[in-house]
């Protein structure tokens, strides 16, 4: 077994995960539910993040160049082994945007703009959950609902920015600056895939104007020749007509001379 067969095989079970991990933590912050407080959703947590654990053991078990895939994966490290801090619990949200990624890797291109949508309504949520986990019990925050952190979310990622909501904790400042970035790429990619749309419009619509004229080009020059064709035959019968007649002029002519030369 190679990576890409585990990738195959790992897909949808990671994906389910991910999907499970996202429930469960999206109850324990709405809920306010400290770890304890609800036995099943710090098995569903613990356990999703140990399936993660797996497939990166896995994986790396599977590289061919071992160090060298380590080396490039180091991230992946942090984000399995610093979880174990409620405060960074955001790097968890990164497994299942991963799990995400590699689900959906394989979009086609018209699906771009729908992916890209779809990956912008996750980010709004997961940043909502992430700052209102951090805010929500602070003694200074202003963040105290799902409906003012989603809020919040939305504002920011739009760089709107109304000011009426805002984090006052460092990891609620740094899932902020991830927002702010994340919008601009999101809506820079949207707009990039509406603007390549719009010019392949353009083109299809050149080309197919340029083949209409091409086959009403085709069509005259058909039309002229077969109008030629015709005129060229009439004038053939024309000619023929002609040298008919004179042949005729000819031989009564000859006729009548020789009438007078038999009658002497």
């Amino acid at each position: 077994m190679d990576q890409k067969k585990w990738q195959h095989l790992a897909e949808w079970p990671l994906l389910i995960a991910g999907v499970a991990f996202l429930v469960a933590f999206s109850v324990q912050v709405i809920g306010n539910l400290q770890e304890g407080q609800s036995v099943v959703i710090d098995v569903i947590i613990w356990g999703t993040w140990a399936l993660f654990v797996i497939d990166y053991l896995v994986m790396l078990y599977l590289a061919e160049r071992r160090w060298r895939w380590f080396a490039r994966n180091l991230h992946h490290v942090v984000i399995l082994g610093l979880p174990v801090l409620r405060p960074l619990r955001l790097l968890r949200l990164v497994t299942l945007l991963r799990s995400m990624q590699r689900f959906a890797g394989r979009a086609l291109r018209g699906r771009i703009l729908t992916y890209v949508l779809g990956a912008a309504v996750l980010l709004v949520y997961l940043g909502a959950l992430s700052v209102l986990d951090e805010e929500q019990n602070g003694p200074a925050a202003n963040i105290h609902s799902f409906g003012d952190a989603i809020w919040w979310a939305m504002t920011t990622i739009t760089t709107v920015g109304y000011g009426d909501h805002f984090p006052v904790t460092l990891l609620g400042r740094v899932v902020g600056a991830v927002l702010m970035v994340g919008g601009v790429a999101v809506f820079g990619v949207i707009t990039a895939t509406l603007s390549s749309w719009l010019v392949e419009l353009v083109e299809q619509g050149r080309v197919q104007t340029q083949a209409d004229i091409d086959q009403v080009e085709d069509a005259i020059e058909t039309a002229q020749n077969d109008e030629i064709a015709r005129l060229g035959d009439r004038i053939d019968r024309l000619s023929e007509a002609v040298e008919a007649l004179l042949a005729r002029q000819t031989a009564d002519g000859e006729a009548t001379g020789a009438r007078p030369a038999e009658l002497s």
